[in-house]
């Protein structure tokens, strides 16, 4: 996992106890809990419940953070385990029957691994994103609605030609691509690892 300055910085504000910090943290890798969940195949109630845990379980560890760049791998580990004891105390409710602490099927364990990939991918396309000049993430923006904007359409709201959305899209992609973040996202999965640059946008091509 790359050391992620951005993340270094959110959680020292969150130590200090800074409200917005801890807001942000939270709003960043909800998503990745709550995918953890479904794939467990846990309910909305039960997911809710697991996401408070890891989060309690969060802020009585905050303290103890030395690496930042490994908070999403502990975040997903601890998912993991809440969705374990979800499923053992249900299984005990029906069956009467107890699990092993760690008899959690090995499929679940990739599923949380691929979960936290995804999910470091998206938060760095999202960093490199938030690095664009305005009017390229307005047209980012436009290029990844779906349906997708005509191009008229786009030229006539941000008041561009038609014709040099194309370049522009090419240039934003390729700046998206160099952010050394990406890049080096890149360089670790390999170039066929994450997918293309457009399809993990879903800018039109």
């Amino acid at each position: 996992m790359r050391d992620d300055p951005s993340l270094t910085v959110l959680l020292t504000r969150a130590r200090s106890g800074e409200k917005q910090a801890w807001d942000e943290l939270v709003e960043r890798y909800t998503p990745l809990i709550w995918s953890i969940c479904r794939r467990f195949g846990l309910g909305r109630a039960d997911a809710f419940d697991v996401g408070q845990t890891v989060w309690l379980h969060l802020v009585e560890q905050l303290a103890a953070v030395r690496n930042p760049a490994a908070l999403p791998g502990w975040l997903a580990t601890t998912t993991q385990r809440e969705c374990g004891r979800v499923l053992r105390a249900a299984r005990r409710t029906q069956t009467g029957h107890m699990l092993d602490a760690d008899n959690i099927p090995d499929e679940h364990t990739g599923i949380a691994d691929q979960e936290l990939l995804r999910a470091e991918r998206n938060a760095t396309l999202r960093e490199a994103f938030a690095h664009l000049p305005p009017n390229h993430q307005r047209l980012i923006a436009m290029l990844i609605q779906d349906p997708p904007v005509p191009y008229a359409e786009i030229s006539a709201k941000l008041g561009i030609p038609a014709g040099s959305i194309g370049p522009t899209r090419s240039s934003c992609l390729e700046k998206l691509r160099r952010y050394p973040a990406v890049a080096a996202l890149i360089n670790t999965e390999g170039p066929s690892a994450g997918g293309d640059t457009h399809d993990q946008l879903g800018v039109q091509r």
